[in-house]
């Protein structure tokens, strides 16, 4: 029973072995609905094709014109990614629940039963009332759940990709060092060049599956994360 007890840690303890001095992965997007959707080919613009070019205008609707702004919208542009994160959520719950029963069952004849027994049984014990229960079930539980997030940065980010239905695949990764601690930000996302404003600049929030991470490595932050051995023993034992 033992060995089987042990077993079952093991095992549960297996999927976060990996883990163990590792920040947690991102979701794949691969496979996906979302990725699939954004690398399907859209269907033909018919009003589009039909416009003919008009070369010697000013306004031509290309980067290059005299008159036309400067946004990102090919593969190898620069984008600034503005992250202003400002949430808040808080949750409670409240349950009560009670329950009382009580059964009583009594023989006071059965083909004579009692009344041959009845002499037999000591005490002031009878059969007139064999079986007498009762029981009473209480539960209360209360629960509350806080967060708040607050992050302001603006990064750099390249287009990596011009997908067929026109949305762009962006990547972006800013690294500040300060005396031994490095600083790391990394982006990535699909964005709609309609989305882009007129300084080059999207926010995060459309930034369709936007991955975001925002940390450091270094001294200060091998000093603040738990010894390999304290995380495995926190993810072995189960008390």
């Amino acid at each position: 029973m033992r060995a089987m007890i042990l077993c079952l840690i093991a095992l549960s303890a297996c999927g976060r072995m990996s883990q163990v001095g590792k920040a947690p992965d991102f979701s794949p997007l691969q496979d996906s609905y979302q990725y699939n959707a954004l690398y399907s080919t859209p269907l033909p613009d018919s009003a589009a094709q039909n416009t003919p070019a008009v070369t010697s205008s000013l306004w031509t609707g290309g980067r290059t014109a005299l008159l036309s702004d400067r946004r990102a919208e090919r593969r190898g542009d620069i984008l600034t990614v503005v992250i202003e994160i400002d949430e808040k959520a808080e949750m409670s719950n409240t349950s009560d629940r009670s329950r009382a029963g009580s059964d009583t069952m009594k023989i006071p004849d059965l083909l004579g039963l009692p009344q041959r027994l009845e002499g037999k049984i000591s005490g002031d014990a009878s059969l007139g009332s064999a079986v007498d229960t009762s029981s009473t079930h209480k539960y209360a539980g209360d629960g509350s759940t806080k967060r708040n997030e607050k992050l302001e940065l603006r990064v750099a980010a390249t287009v990596v990709e011009e997908l067929p239905n026109g949305v762009l695949r962006i990547e972006g990764q800013q690294e500040v060092r300060v005396n031994y601690e490095l600083r790391e930000l990394v982006v990535s996302g699909y964005v709609r060049p309609a989305d882009i404003t007129r300084q080059n600049e999207v926010t995060y929030d459309k930034i369709a599956g936007a991955r975001i991470s925002y940390g450091g490595r270094g001294q200060i932050t091998d000093v603040q994360q738990p010894r390999y051995g304290q995380q495995i023993a926190d993810i072995v034992l189960p008390f």
